[in-house]
């Protein structure tokens, strides 16, 4: 997986949504559009029977008050089975829960796929080893919407 540091800025913001540096964000590159991957992943959920919270679609609310900003599309998803006994261990969890991936095209015109690391939740939240899985789905999920 690609990890780029903290660089340069594009009129958009950073070039690159990638790993950066003890935030626990971890971004692949997607081998489709942004609205492909969105519809990729809301398949793979719907198939899986877990719940699509809400899709944000932050570049047509910046088209409303008249911005401009690349493809850019927050998916929040998860299981009230699989969050539940996270935020009943780690009650500050829900901070971070329902689980998120961020779909976004760079000033380049390059597609990434961006999630917080089930590590750095771990970590950071005091989740029990044993409740981990609950939410590492989220890497298998990423990857499989990339390819």
């Amino acid at each position: 997986m690609d990890r780029i540091e903290p660089g340069r800025f594009s009129e958009y913001g950073r070039e690159n949504f990638m790993t950066f540096s003890g935030n626990g964000i971890i971004s692949i590159p997607s081998n489709h559009s942004v609205n492909e991957t969105i519809e990729i992943l809301k398949q793979i959920l719907e198939t899986k029977g877990v719940i699509q919270f809400a899709l944000i679609d932050h570049c047509g609310e910046a088209e409303k008050v008249g911005m401009k900003m690349p493809a850019t599309k927050l998916l929040i998803f998860g299981s009230p089975r699989a969050g539940t006994p996270i935020m009943l261990a780690a009650p500050g969890s829900a901070l971070d829960l329902p689980l998120k991936i961020l779909v976004s095209e760079d000033g380049q015109g390059k597609v990434w796929i961006s999630y917080n690391s089930p590590e750095y939740l771990r970590e950071r939240h005091g989740i029990p080893d044993e409740l981990l899985q609950n939410i590492a789905v989220v890497e298998t999920l990423a990857a499989k919407a990339g390819n």
